[in-house]
């Protein structure tokens, strides 16, 4: 039996299966070892087997794993006052998942349009970006290869290109059931695409003119991942409402809406729920990670560490001319080619190091927050040999 005859086929898995973790390194179950420069796509920032997240995981293990949201939750409230203070936000509501956060605050802009008298509000959404998978989520995605085949998509999206702020100015024009904007600080699975160093200002700005909400999906730029604790802190400004998931627990699954001002008004009893969302496991989990992040000053490394990649790249890759572009937010980090790469992914597998590509042509790599110069040296050195040899 095939170990995946009984598994829908929606992946098409890299042939190597993982049994074990430690730091920056994977060990498969034939006992070769990997470089991640992946980190499960941003979620283990602080790389595999940290011990206080396992500390944590197994001290609440022992002790309490679910009650569900009918009962006050110690954890739940613990983890939300750390997000507040780190973040200035005032509220959250936990859930599962990036999507499940994002559809929170979808639920959250309708909510807020209703009550503002708009039958039928509408959020701005960009092309490029990526929002989730659920019908909600997908349909404000601006991504057509994730939305084929499951139409009738979700109305209430009025769409508009990254990064043009003139193109939000003319839908506001146009368009009176505007109610929020749902952006990406950086685009991820776009490419890594990063907007200009006002845009996010000029977005605030313009949100507070037609009293919009404004969302920041902060799913994988979240969690130090760009250098601050949240990209929108790199701009010295605030959202409304921000997303939060993939490097909040270090793998264990769960999500955050979080809210400010009067936006974190908007839910009561009954409007929104979810079952398993900030479970006590979850939450211990989390927590952990936000301590061992500010105790380890992992934020100032994320920081250094993304420039270290983008100098060492821009000196490796200078002369190629199939080299687009370098971009680099922290820890995301996008090489642009000027053709389709995928099959770097299963070349860089070969060597022992796991990379991925996005949008077809870039590169993609997002390592954990823990990774040594050393490991990135290596990284660095292996991704530079195998884009000069796929160039040539």
């Amino acid at each position: 039996m095939s170990t995946n005859e009984h598994l829908m086929t929606n992946y098409a898995p890299l042939p190597v299966c993982f049994e074990q973790g430690k730091g920056a390194v994977l060990r498969d179950n034939q006992g070769k070892e990997y470089l991640d420069a992946l980190a499960g796509i941003a979620v283990c920032g602080l790389g595999h087997a940290h011990p206080a997240v396992t500390e944590a995981i197994s001290k609440q293990a022992g002790k309490l794993l679910h009650t569900s949201n009918l009962y006050c939750i110690q954890r739940q409230q613990e983890l939300a006052d750390k997000l507040c203070a780190i973040s200035g936000m005032d509220r959250v509501f936990f859930a599962n998942s990036g999507a499940e956060a994002n559809e929170a605050a979808i639920k959250l802009a309708r909510l807020y349009g209703h009550q503002q008298g708009i039958d039928n509000p509408a959020i701005i959404v960009t092309d490029g970006s990526f929002h989730g998978r659920t019908m909600a989520t997908l349909s404000a995605t601006g991504n057509r290869k994730v939305q084929a085949g499951f139409e009738p998509l979700v109305q209430g999206f009025v769409r508009a290109p990254y990064n043009d702020i003139e193109a939000i100015r003319n839908i506001a024009q146009n368009s009176a059931n505007i109610v929020a904007v749902l952006v990406e600080p950086a685009q991820g699975e776009g490419g890594i695409n990063l907007p200009d160093s006002n845009y996010l200002n000029q977005l605030r700005e313009l949100c507070d003119e037609h009293n919009w909400l404004m969302m920041l999906d902060e799913i994988q730029t979240g969690m130090a991942r760009t250098g601050q604790w949240f990209a929108f802190q790199h701009n010295d400004i605030y959202p409304d409402v921000m997303t939060l998931a993939k490097g909040l627990a270090n793998g264990v699954p769960i999500g955050a809406c979080v809210a400010r001002g009067k936006a974190a008004e908007l839910f009561h009893p009954g409007n929104h729920g979810s079952t398993f969302g900030g479970n006590p496991l979850a939450c211990a989990a989390a927590s952990a990670v936000i301590d061992t992040i500010e105790q380890e000053q992992l934020v100032t490394r994320a920081a250094e560490l993304g420039n270290y990649f983008f100098d060492k790249f821009s000196e490796q890759l200078a002369d190629l001319d199939g080299v687009k572009e370098i971009r680099a937010f922290g820890l995301m980090i996008g090489i642009a080619l000027d053709r389709d790469c995928t099959e770097l992914v299963s070349q860089a597998l070969a060597q022992g190091l796991l990379i991925n590509v996005t949008a077809g042509s870039v590169v993609r790599l997002l390592p954990p927050l823990i990774m040594t110069n050393a490991q990135a040296d290596q990284v660095i050195d292996t991704v530079s040999e195998l884009i000069r040899s796929f160039l040539k």
